[in-house]
């Protein structure tokens, strides 16, 4: 298997922790990283604005993501221009529709066309990402989320797709492909053999990443001496 280090995929940390985030902007490997609403809410966030502008006083190199809470057009425009001017390195995270499913591609469409470099997200279908594609400006660096795990929940594999993905985004060369919402280690490596450009990893997936490349003889060993133990400390007896 690749070792992390010679890997082409970018790995962007996805969460919402402060300090986490902040001990992830830390590692090398670390090219970037997002948040979402829910990861925000999940995390306690209760002031938006402040939380965004607290991380971005000490992450000021590496790319991170914000995402727009409005649900109208007009508000989520408003929203994308505030928060691109956060910083030079902040995308704006826009849905691919609002919640009547609506598509956001006039939206992507005006705030390309001025520069903002958005994230369109929430991506299932290539469909989604063939119009997304020629929404975008060509000249101006932007990313499409592709949420291949949740593809996988479907029982669909979402590695063809992925594939297909990267080839729909040539026409816009500036334009970079996420592989979101990975459910194991296994899925940086697909996301690498496909040609994905950036897989964001959750917290919980970063700590396995010492697993990569460990003997599997010696983890079935260790994985015996846990029930073992567990066993042991619960006191049971047959």
């Amino acid at each position: 298997m690749t070792a992390i280090e010679r890997l082409r995929v970018k790995i962007f940390a996805d969460g919402a922790d402060r300090a986490a985030m902040l001990a992830m902007n830390a590692q090398p490997f670390i090219k970037g990283l997002t948040t979402n609403p829910t990861l925000m809410r999940k995390a306690g966030i209760a002031d938006y604005r402040a939380f965004a502008r607290e991380i971005l006083e000490h992450i000021r190199e590496k790319p991170v993501s914000f995402e727009v809470i409005g649900d109208e057009f007009p508000d989520m425009e408003r929203q994308a221009q505030e928060i691109a001017a956060w910083g030079d390195n902040v995308y704006v995270k826009i849905p691919v529709t609002n919640t009547r499913g609506e598509p956001s591609h006039a939206l992507v469409r005006r705030l390309a066309s001025r520069g903002v470099k958005v994230n369109v997200t929430a991506i299932l279908t290539l469909a989604q990402v063939r119009e997304v594609a020629a929404a975008l400006n060509p000249q101006v660096a932007s990313y499409v989320s592709v949420l291949a795990g949740r593809i996988a929940d479907t029982g669909v594999d979402p590695v063809p797709l992925m594939a297909e993905a990267v080839r729909a985004l040539a026409i816009v060369p500036k334009t970079e492909l996420i592989w979101g919402s990975p459910r194991e280690l296994l899925n940086i490596f697909q996301a690498d053999s496909v040609g994905c450009h950036i897989i964001t990893v959750t917290s919980d997936l970063l700590r396995k990443l010492p697993l990569i490349g460990r003997s599997l003889g010696e983890l079935s060993l260790e994985t015996v001496r846990m029930f073992y133990d567990d066993a042991s400390a619960a006191g049971y007896s047959l």
